[in-house]
């Protein structure tokens, strides 16, 4: 948990953290999965992945629907013990998505990289993405593991939020100019 620190202090450190010094690029992040998410889609949440739903409440709106920029809560589990926080960049149709996030898959043997438009698969009975399974590069596709998920955070203030929680701005480097659409349609359902 981040200590009390005022807000344009934890904002610039947050900014600062997600793209380092000499960096041309939030895509060249190294790091924690939170920083990231927070620069990358403007959600202004701190502490670790598995609190951002709870802390969301009564802040941002939440839901089931994907939206691109919204944050995606992945719930604590056993494979997750801190929860995991990812940004839609793309809606590729009903039930994948596209998400940039860090810490996930391995690069050259070290976590904590950036990813863009990675495959997200929702694999969850009734559709409402509470089951998910994500691209992992060391695979080279789909992983074979389940991640329960609470839903998608979205940048727009709760209508009881307080007045100093604003609009987000997602990063303009969410998606890339030509994302692989078909090897994302291909990766989800060739899993099943």
């Amino acid at each position: 948990m981040c200590p009390r620190i005022a807000f344009p202090v934890l904002l610039a450190a947050a900014l600062s953290a997600a793209v380092p010094a000499g960096a041309q690029s939030l895509l060249d992040y190294v790091g924690e999965c939170v920083p990231f998410a927070r620069a990358a889609s403007g959600i202004q949440i701190y502490g670790d992945a598995w609190t951002w739903w709870g802390q969301a409440e009564g802040r941002y709106q939440r839901g089931r629907v994907p939206r691109v920029g919204a944050v995606l809560a992945f719930s604590k589990s056993a494979r997750l013990p801190l929860g995991h926080v990812a940004v839609v960049s793309r809606i590729v149709e009903k039930r994948v998505l596209m998400i940039t996030h860090a810490n996930w898959s391995r690069f050259e043997g070290e976590r904590g990289h950036a990813e863009q438009d990675v495959t997200l698969f929702d694999v969850s009975e009734r559709g409402d993405w509470s089951m998910v399974k994500v691209w992992y590069r060391d695979r080279g596709g789909l992983g074979s593991s389940i991640y329960p998920a609470h839903g998608f955070i979205y940048g727009t203030p709760d209508r009881d939020a307080p007045a100093t929680v604003r609009k987000a701005r997602p990063s303009a480097e969410l998606t890339a100019r030509q994302p692989d659409y078909v090897g994302s349609l291909i990766d989800a359902y060739a899993s099943r």
